[in-house]
């Protein structure tokens, strides 16, 4: 969501007169910030590139840094006062008002501090610039209705407020007339979606209706919360052809005790059931989830549950997260808070059992034809290995080789965005390889757009929002009488 925000951020700008920076350029005119607050060490990462671009600042006074997005809207004003040289922040609900804010400081020689307690306008209005010319995120809601203790999301984002249908199809043929082939629904908790007009199954009717998009190739979501796991999202998942047999849903912990004081509404026994019909409905889904070590209070045998319901749900990947205290929350004020080497040495013990068991997993598809859709920085290692990366639609990183069965490269034909099928040769706990000959490659508008160099940007609608530099000329009148 916050990768989406910044896309929206670039398009603003961009609207408002300004280009990207070239990446050899250390001092650019604007530098923005866009945060993050979920845990604690992006407030270290902030102050310390603040504390790094003063100097540059310092030397070159015309240069504006500004800050926004969940750290902006918690710290507000104490990022000024903490670094002073910062001249604009904003938060989470008024991404549209950066460029004004820009323009106000420096007319003004001033800080410009501006954060709304709800929001301003739906973000999806605002243009966007996109940075990928193959896959798309689309945001279906903004905000959250659940408390869980650990979490400063709802503090920050918000209530839950949805768009309605027809804006989010709307969006996605757009993108998909831009040669998109992936599109992503985004929210906060998507499987709640319709819960502000009143229709507890319009998520799955979303789903269905992205299957009647012509070009629309593969649809992803992120991130359902189980307690409001429905049987017709999994139908939708299963019998819409595009809908890629893939589900990232949180689990937390393992423990039924920690689950209560996380305050997350739902139990071990209802998580595995959800997973047990995803996996009778698809057979082949890829499940991955969030789990999070060391809460306050967790006993060794709440770990143990854990570690027992990763091996039962035998996910394809996991992401792993040390509990990270954040002030505000119910969590932070809790008894029992665990020492720093308790939750390493659990966390290490976690992440062994994850990484078991998603070797075994990947381990069964060597030998099996799989679909990647070509990407762009996915393998660091690619210009050494000679290999290209792409997704498959499970969601799994695929490393091939780019030969055909004679022998020829198509290392130069071949372009992110396009469709590769491949047969895997080895598997590694968070990636496959596929070192044989391609079986098929197939060129696509995604790969024209990036070969010609084109990011798909969707336009917003923009009312008043100031244009740097001299401003365009007007035509001139028209011969003949005018009527007042």
């Amino acid at each position: 969501m916050n990768v989406h925000d910044s896309e929206r951020i670039s398009g603003l700008l961009e609207q408002a007169g300004y280009v990207r920076a070239v990446p050899t350029d250390d001092t650019p005119d604007i530098v923005v910030f866009n945060t993050c607050a979920v845990r604690e060490n992006a407030d270290n990462r902030l102050y310390g590139n603040l504390g790094r671009l003063r100097p540059v600042k310092d030397k070159h006074p015309g240069m504006q840094i500004a800050v926004g997005g969940c750290l902006a809207q918690k710290d507000r004003g104490d990022i000024v006062r903490k670094a002073p040289w910062v001249d604009v922040v904003f938060g989470t609900h008024n991404i549209g008002a950066l460029p004004v804010l820009l323009e106000r400081a420096r007319h003004n020689a001033a800080a410009e501090v501006e954060i709304l307690e709800s929001l301003d306008v739906f973000p999806s209005t605002l243009p966007t610039r996109r940075e990928s010319t193959y896959a798309g995120w689309v945001s279906i809601s903004v905000g959250c209705n659940n408390t869980c203790t650990f979490c400063i999301v709802p503090a920050l984002r918000g209530k839950e407020k949805d768009r309605r249908p027809g804006d989010i199809l709307s969006e996605v043929r757009a993108l998909v007339d831009e040669g998109v082939l992936e599109v992503t629904l985004l929210g906060q908790n998507v499987n709640s979606y319709g819960v502000e007009f009143g229709d507890r199954y319009a998520f799955g009717k979303l789903l269905r209706a992205c299957g009647d998009i012509d070009g629309l190739e593969r649809v992803r979501f992120t991130s359902p919360h189980p307690k409001d796991f429905t049987d017709d999202v999994i139908a939708a998942m299963a019998e819409t052809p595009n809908v890629c047999h893939s589900l990232h849903m949180p689990l937390q912990s393992g423990s039924d005790d920690v689950l209560r004081a996380m305050r997350r509404s739902y139990r071990s026994e209802r998580y595995l059931g959800i997973i047990e019909k995803v996996r009778a409905a698809m057979p082949d889904a890829a499940i991955t989830t969030d789990i999070i070590v060391g809460f306050p209070g967790e006993t060794e045998a709440d770990f143990q549950r854990t570690l027992d319901v990763v091996r039962e749900a035998r996910f394809s990947s996991a992401f792993t997260f040390q509990y990270s205290k954040r002030p505000g929350t119910p969590a932070a004020t809790m008894d029992d808070q665990l020492p720093k080497q308790v939750v390493q040495e659990r966390y290490e013990r976690l992440v062994a059992t994850v990484e078991e068991i998603t070797w075994a997993e990947n381990k069964r598809l060597v030998g099996e034809t799989v679909e990647v859709l070509v990407a762009i920085g996915e393998g660091r290692k690619d210009e050494r290995t000679g290999r290209m990366s792409g997704r498959a639609r499970d969601g799994r990183l695929v490393h091939f080789a780019t030969e055909t069965p004679g022998g020829e490269s198509l290392a130069g034909q071949i372009r992110p965005g396009d469709i590769v099928h491949t047969t895997i040769t080895y598997a590694a706990p968070h990636h496959l390889n596929a070192d044989g000959a391609l079986v098929a490659h197939r060129r696509t508008r995604a790969g024209d757009a990036a070969e010609a160099g084109r990011s798909p940007r969707t336009p917003g609608v923009l009312l008043g929002l100031p244009t740097i530099g001299a401003p365009p000329v007007a035509p001139a009148p028209a011969a003949g009488c005018a009527t007042h």
